[in-house]
C-alpha cells in the first residue's frame, strides 16, 4: 500500500458518492482516495469470509458530525491507544475515522470540528517518523485558522528525558494558538501509559458522545476487529509460545552474547509480516531480585497489597515491576526518602544532562546501594513502574518458516560498580530452555514494509542486531520471487566473532537472493569503520539506486547509529545529487513521507 495511505482499516465514514467511486478503477486517485479503496476492499474481503455485510450506505458524515482521530507512533503505543478510542467510539455508535498522521489529508484540517491526536515523542523531542509532515504542517505558516475546532491531545513519552511529551505539548499549544478549543486537557502519559491514557480516553469518549449525540447515522466501514476473525492473543492476552531453538550466533570469544531464538506460533492464530515486531513479556532475573531484597533488607515472602492485588514481594519484583531500568520518578522518591542532597540537585531543571547520564549509566540497584534509605514494601512498589513488554524486530518471514517466529537477541550482561548487571527480556530469553514457554504477541509496524511493487530495489542498513528484520526481508523476497535487487549494509565489531548470520548471507549471495553485501567491522582495523563510512564510499551507486526508485531501510540504535547514518545520507545525496545540504535533507524527508525511507530504531 502507498505509504501515504492509512495502513489501519478503522471505523470510518463514507458517503454514497464515494461508495460508487470505489467500484471504479483506482488510476489517478489521490492517497486519501486510495485509502478508501483499501478500506472498501478489506471490508468486502471480510464480508466474503463470514457472509455478513461490512458496509451500510446511508448518508455521508460531514466534519461537524464525526470524530477524527490521528495518531503518530514509533513503537505502537500511540497507535494502540488511538485504535482503542476509535473502537470504543464506534461501539458507542459515533461516526469516527482513524488515520495515521502521514495519511491525514492536511487540506481537511480547516473543516475539522472534533479532532483527537495521540502522539509520542522520540529522542530529543522529535516526532515519530510517521508524524513528521503532520507536525511540520501544523507548526508552519500554511496551517489554517481553527476557530471552529474542538480538540484533545494525548502525548506519550518518558519523564526520564528532558523533552518529556514535547511533541504533544507543541501540538496542544499550536492548535490552541490557531483558535481551537480543548475538549480535553493535554494528557501526558509516561512509560506506564495507562495511568494517564485511560482517564484521558474516558473523558474524550464522554465528550464525543455529548457533542455528536445528535449526529445522523452514517455509513460505516466496520473495523476489522469486528468483521474478521482475529487471533484471541494480544498484548493484554499474550500467547505462550514454545521455544524451538535458542542458540548463540557469535564466536565463543566474542565480547557479547547474541542469540538466535525460534518460537512456535502453532495454534495461536497469530500472523505477522516482515517488518513487524514480536512483543515479549519478560521476567526479571532471579539473581537481581535477590540483590534487591538483600540491599533493602526486605522479606521476599511477605505479602504486599498494591493497586488492588496482593502478591509476595518476590513476585512483585520478579514479574510485575521494572527493576532494570532507572526512571526519574524512582530517583525522585529515593532522593526524598533518604534526604540525599546530591540526587535532589540532579533533579533540578539546570541538571538535565547530569540526570540523563545517570539514567543511562546506572540501574536502580546501583542507586539503592549508593544512597541508602528505609523502604517500606508498599512505598517501593509505588515508586517502581509496571513491567512492560519488550519489542524485538522479527527476523523471519512466515512464508519461509511457517508457524514460527525468529528473533535476534543481544543479551545484556555486563559488569559495573562491582557487580553483574542484566537486561530483563534478553536475559530471560537467553535462559529459556527448548520446550520452555515465552509469552508473546505481534506488534504490527506498517511503516516498515517491503515495497508493494516487487520489482523495486531495496537498500537495507542494519548493523548489529539491527540486521534482524532484513533477514526477514530477504527470506520474503526469495519466497515471493521478487525481481528487485537487495543490497545489505551490515556492521559489527569483529569479522571473526560477530558476523551475524554469515553463512546465510553468503548463501543468499550465491543464490541471487542478495545482490550486494557491504560490511564494516569497526574493531578490526586501526581506523574504526562503520556502516555510515561504507555508505559514503558507495555514495554514487547508492544515490543512483535511490533515484531509480529504490526503498531505503534503517534498523538499529537511534541514539547514535541512526543519526550518523542519516547525516551520511544527507551528505551523499548532496554530493551526488548536486544539492545543498538543506535541499538534500528535504529530499530525504520527502522519501520518509512517501514511505520510501523507513526507520525501525530504538
Amino acid at each position: 500500500m502507498n505509504a501515504a495511505v492509512a495502513p489501519e482499516l478503522p471505523a470510518t465514514t463514507l458517503d454514497a458518492g464515494k461508495l460508487a467511486q470505489l467500484g471504479q478503477l483506482t488510476e489517478g486517485l489521490t492517497p486519501a482516495e486510495l485509502y478508501w479503496v483499501a478500506a472498501w476492499s478489506a471490508a468486502k474481503a471480510a464480508q466474503a469470509q463470514r457472509g455478513g455485510v461490512a458496509v451500510r450506505p446511508v448518508a455521508g458524515a460531514e466534519p461537524s458530525q464525526r470524530l477524527t482521530i490521528v495518531y503518530g507512533s514509533q513503537t505502537g503505543n500511540a497507535r494502540r491507544l488511538a485504535e482503542q478510542l476509535a473502537r470504543r467510539s464506534s461501539d458507542a455508535g459515533l461516526p469516527v475515522r482513524l488515520l495515521r498522521a502521514d495519511a491525514y489529508p492536511q487540506r481537511e484540517l480547516a473543516q475539522e470540528r472534533y479532532l483527537a491526536v495521540v502522539i509520542s515523542t522520540q529522542g530529543e523531542g522529535e516526532p515519530p517518523d510517521d508524524a513528521r509532515g503532520f507536525v511540520e504542517f501544523i507548526a508552519g505558516k500554511r496551517a489554517p485558522k481553527l476557530s471552529s475546532l474542538q480538540f484533545g491531545v494525548l502525548g506519550l513519552g518518558d519523564s526520564s528525558y528532558p523533552q518529556f511529551c514535547a511533541i504533544g505539548r507543541q501540538l496542544d499549544a499550536r492548535l490552541a494558538e490557531l483558535g481551537g478549543t480543548r475538549f480535553a486537557p493535554l494528557g501526558e502519559a509516561d512509560v506506564d501509559v495507562e495511568t494517564v491514557a485511560t482517564p484521558w480516553l474516558d473523558r474524550t469518549l464522554e465528550q464525543a458522545r455529548e457533542v455528536l449525540k445528535t449526529a445522523p447515522q452514517v455509513a460505516r466501514v466496520t473495523p476489522l476487529h469486528a468483521v474478521a476473525k482475529h487471533a484471541a492473543y494480544s498484548r493484554e492476552q499474550p500467547f505462550a509460545a514454545t521455544v524451538l531453538a535458542n542458540q548463540r550466533i557469535v564466536a565463543r570469544d566474542s565480547e557479547r552474547d547474541v542469540r538466535h531464538v525460534e518460537l512456535s506460533l502453532e495454534g495461536s492464530g497469530l500472523h505477522y509480516r516482515p517488518g513487524d515486531a514480536l512483543g515479549v513479556w519478560p521476567r526479571n532475573p532471579p539473581a537481581l531480585v535477590a540483590q534487591w531484597l538483600d540491599a533493602l533488607q526486605l522479606d521476599g515472602e511477605r505479602e504486599v497489597a498494591h493497586q488492588g492485588r496482593t502478591l509476595p514481594l518476590t513476585r512483585w519484583l520478579g514479574a510485575e515491576r521494572e527493576i532494570t531500568r532507572l526512571s526519574r520518578p524512582f530517583v525522585k522518591t529515593l532522593a526524598e526518602l533518604g534526604k540525599h542532597a546530591e540526587l535532589l540537585d540532579l533533579l533540578g531543571a539546570d541538571q538535565a544532562a547530569g540526570l540523563a547520564e545517570l539514567l543511562t549509566r546506572d540501574q536502580p540497584i546501583d542507586l539503592l546501594r549508593r544512597y541508602p534509605a528505609q523502604w517500606q514494601p508498599e512505598a517501593l512498589l509505588a515508586a517502581l513502574r509496571p513491567l512492560t513488554p519488550r519489542l524485538y524486530s522479527i527476523a523471519s518471514s512466515a512464508e519461509a518458516v511457517g508457524e514460527e517466529v525468529h528473533l535476534t537477541v543481544a543479551v545484556v550482561d555486563y559488569q559495573a560498580h562491582g557487580s553483574t548487571h542484566w537486561g530483563a527480556a534478553s536475559t530471560f530469553l537467553a535462559a529459556a530452555d527448548e520446550d520452555g514457554k515465552v509469552l508473546v504477541f505481534i506488534e504490527s509496524n506498517e511503516r516498515f514494509r517491503l515495497p508493494a511493487d516487487p520489482a523495486r530495489d531495496i537498500i537495507m542498513i542494519g548493523p548489529g542486531t539491527g540486521v534482524a528484520p532484513f533477514r526477514a526481508f530477504v527470506q520474503e523476497r526469495q519466497e515471493s520471487g521478487a525481481a528487485g535487487r537487495n543490497w545489505l549494509f551490515f556492521g559489527n565489531r569483529h569479522f571473526a566473532q560477530d558476523f551475524l548470520y554469515q553463512t546465510e548471507w553468503q548463501d543468499a549471495l550465491k543464490r541471487g537472493a542478495l545482490h550486494r553485501l557491504d560490511l564494516a567491522f569497526s574493531r578490526d582495523l586501526a581506523n574504526k569503520t562503520y556502516v555510515q563510512d561504507r555508505l559514503r564510499e558507495n555514495g554514487a551507486e547508492l544515490h543512483a539506486w535511490l533515484k531509480g526508485g529504490a526503498h531505503l531501510y534503517v534498523c538499529g540504535d537511534s541514539a547514535h547509529m541512526a543519526r550518523d547514518v542519516h547525516a551520511a545520507l544527507i551528505e551523499l545525496v548532496a554530493t551526488h545529487g548536486g544539492l545543498s545540504p538543506d535541499d538534500a535533507k528535504a529530499w530525504l524527508d520527502e522519501l520518509l513521507q512517501q514511505g520510501r525511507y523507513a526507520r525501525d530504531v530504538y
